[in-house]
Parts: structure tokens; C-alpha cells; sequence
């Protein structure tokens, strides 16, 4: 909350496949706290299991609001298989209230007080890049690691180019000598 930001430009330090996870809810009925608010405890409750157990593979997390009715968290995991293996989990918070939603919806017993969604994103090296400017690690940087932009190419496409393994690899070279903090021919706030 209180981070000290990187001066300059920086990027993420993610190597490999990046899996991104959107999870929210939506508040149909704000009268109706007692069906939502269990559901935002529930998820709070998941976000501190998983911070108290990196094991699982929860990189980092972002609390978002879209709406005063819809809030979300933006996840970033080691795996997808990590992330499968939380959600199948036994002995994970998420197994059990999965299992008390499943119950309701059998027994007819939610009146859409609430929504619930997710969406997940797998992306490939070289499917995704980043880039920030006076700015502390935040979103992929916060879960990865921030890096100065010149390691992993002063434009987008240089980014998008970055191989870990050492082929294709756009950050050996293409900063051209230029320190974090002064931006490239091209080189907009996002970083085209």
C-alpha cells in the first residue's frame, strides 16, 4: 500500500507461462447482505489460506472494484496446474465453500442475491509484456519481480519477443544504452 515506487521505466520479470486468474461477485440485491457478504468474507478467507501457504502457487493478487456492485481479484499463479490443484484441494478453504454453493444450487435455495464469475488466461512466453513508469511492482511486477525495461526491450514488440531459455531474447541488446528513466523514440506511456 505504502510502496516505495521504482524510478523510471521497468517491466515484469515473468518468465513462462503467465496464468492470470479474474474471480468475482456481484451484488444483485445490496439489501440482501447476509447471502453476499459470506461470499466476500469467503473469498478474503481464500486470499489469506493462500498467503499463508505459497506452496499452492499463488504468485500475488490485486483487489479490484469494477462497480459499487462488482468486486473482483486479478490472481497470477505459478501453473495452472498449481491453480487446478487448489481448486480440487481437499483440505482447501475453497473445496468447502464450493461445496455449500454446489448444495444451495441443488436445493433451489439461491435467489440470485449474488454472482459469482471467474475467467482464466493462460498465456505463453512472448504472449504477454509490461511496462511501468515511476510506478512500485504492481500487477504481473508485484507477483514476479519488477526488472528495468532494458532487459527485456525498450518497445512492446521487443518485450513480447523476450525468451527466458536465451532465444529470441529481446532485453540482451535493445535498451541501447539508455537508462531506466528516459523513454525511447516511439516509446508512449504504453509503451508501444
Amino acid at each position: 500500500m505504502f510502496a516505495k515506487p521504482l524510478p523510471g521505466y521497468t517491466t515484469a520479470g515473468a518468465t513462462g507461462d503467465t496464468v492470470v486468474l479474474l474471480i468475482g461477485m456481484r451484488i444483485n440485491r445490496f439489501w440482501a447482505v447476509h447471502h453476499w457478504g459470506p461470499v466476500m468474507f469467503a473469498m478474503l478467507r481464500m486470499l489469506r489460506e493462500l498467503r499463508r501457504s505459497p506452496e499452492r502457487g499463488l504468485r500475488g493478487r490485486i483487489l479490484l472494484t469494477a462497480s459499487p456492485r462488482t468486486y473482483y481479484v486479478v490472481q497470477y499463479w505459478e501453473s495452472k496446474e498449481k491453480l487446478y490443484g487448489y481448486a480440487s484441494a481437499p483440505d482447501g478453504f475453497h473445496h468447502t465453500v464450493w461445496g455449500i454453493a454446489n448444495r444451495k444450487v441443488r436445493e433451489g435455495k439461491l435467489r440470485g442475491h449474488v454472482g459469482l464469475w471467474h475467467e482464466t488466461y493462460i498465456a505463453p512466453e512472448g504472449g504477454y509484456e509490461s511496462i511501468y513508469f515511476d510506478m512500485p511492482p504492481f500487477g504481473l511486477a508485484g507477483a514476479t519481480g519488477a526488472l528495468p525495461v532494458e532487459d527485456r526491450g525498450r518497445h512492446a514488440a521487443q518485450r513480447l519477443a523476450y525468451r527466458s531459455g536465451g532465444t529470441g531474447g529481446a532485453g540482451k541488446s535493445s535498451g541501447g544504452g539508455k537508462r531506466s528513466g528516459e523513454a525511447a523514440a516511439g516509446d508512449g506511456v504504453a509503451g508501444a
